[in-house]
C-alpha cells in the first residue's frame, strides 16, 4: 500500500517555471539571431553592389589564440584606385591558414573606405551570417518545438479528459526519466499496466513528468488512464488524484 507524504510544491513550481522560461528564451534568441543574420546578409549584399575589385597580396598571417587553439587571419595589402597602398586584416581566421604569405587574392573595397576591404572568399564574405544563421535556426527550432509539443500535448490531454474511456491500470513502478533534464534535474514518471479484456493485450502507460518523487504519495495500487477507445496507444494518465498536502 502507498502512503501519502508532503509534496515539495516549491520545487515543482520552480521546474515548471524553468521549462516555460527556457522555451520562450530559446525561441527569442533564435529569432534575434535570424534577424541578425538577415542584417549581415543585407550588409554584405549592399557592399558587393558598389564594391571595386582589385588584386591584393597576403603579407602576413596574424595568430589569434584561444584557450584550446590558434587560428591565423591573413593581412592583405593592395593599391586603391588612387594608387595609395592600403593594408587590412581579414575578419575570418582559420587553422590551418586559408592563405599563404605572398599569395595573390582578389579584394573587394569601397572607394570611400578602402580599409574596410574584404577578400573575395566565401567565409570572408558569408562566414559570419552562415554561422549565426545556423545557430539561429537551431535555437528557434528547439524553443518553438517545445512550445508546439506542449500545446499539442495539452490539447490531446484535454480531448481525452472529455471523450476518453477511463480504465484502471495497475501501477508497476515509479522511475526517473533520465532522457529529460532541466537545471540538472530529471522528472519522475509513473508506469502502469492494463490488460484489454477483449484482446487480452497488455498496454503500458507512462504518466507526464512529475517534478518530485511521488512514490510515497500514491494512495492506491491503480491509477485511472483515459484512452482512445479504438487506439489505446493514445492515452492520458490521470495523476490529479495525487494529494498536494499530507493527509
Amino acid at each position: 500500500m502507498w502512503a501519502p507524504l508532503r509534496v515539495d510544491l516549491a520545487l515543482k513550481g520552480e521546474m515548471m517555471k524553468t521549462v516555460s522560461v527556457l522555451k520562450y528564451t530559446f525561441t527569442a534568441i533564435g529569432l534575434a539571431m535570424l534577424i541578425g543574420t538577415f542584417l549581415l546578409y543585407s550588409n554584405t549584399r549592399d557592399f558587393l553592389k558598389t564594391a571595386i575589385t582589385t588584386d591584393g597580396t597576403v603579407v602576413a598571417l596574424v595568430p589569434s589564440r584561444s584557450s584550446n587553439s590558434v587560428t591565423y587571419a591573413p593581412v592583405i595589402q593592395f593599391q586603391d584606385k588612387t594608387g595609395r597602398l592600403v593594408e587590412f586584416m581579414s575578419s575570418s581566421s582559420s587553422n590551418p591558414p586559408s592563405y599563404d604569405e605572398g599569395e595573390k587574392v582578389e579584394v573587394f573595397y569601397q572607394a570611400s573606405a578602402p580599409e574596410s576591404a574584404r577578400i573575395n572568399g566565401f567565409f570572408s564574405l558569408w562566414g559570419l551570417p552562415t554561422i549565426l544563421g545556423g545557430l539561429g535556426i537551431l535555437f528557434f527550432l528547439v524553443g518553438f518545438s517545445i512550445i508546439v509539443f506542449g500545446r499539442l500535448k495539452n490539447r490531446k490531454a484535454e480531448s481525452l479528459r472529455k471523450y476518453g474511456m477511463p480504465v484502471k491500470a495497475k501501477i508497476k513502478s515509479v522511475y526517473i526519466d533520465r532522457a529529460f533534464t532541466v537545471n540538472g534535474r530529471n522528472p519522475y514518471k509513473i508506469s502502469a499496466e492494463w490488460q484489454c479484456p477483449q484482446s487480452a493485450e497488455i498496454h503500458v502507460f507512462n504518466s507526464d513528468n512529475i517534478w518530485f518523487d511521488p512514490t510515497d504519495r500514491i494512495v492506491d495500487e491503480e491509477v485511472t488512464v483515459l484512452i482512445e477507445k479504438e487506439n489505446p496507444k493514445k492515452y492520458h494518465v490521470d495523476i490529479s488524484s495525487l494529494p498536494e498536502t499530507a493527509g
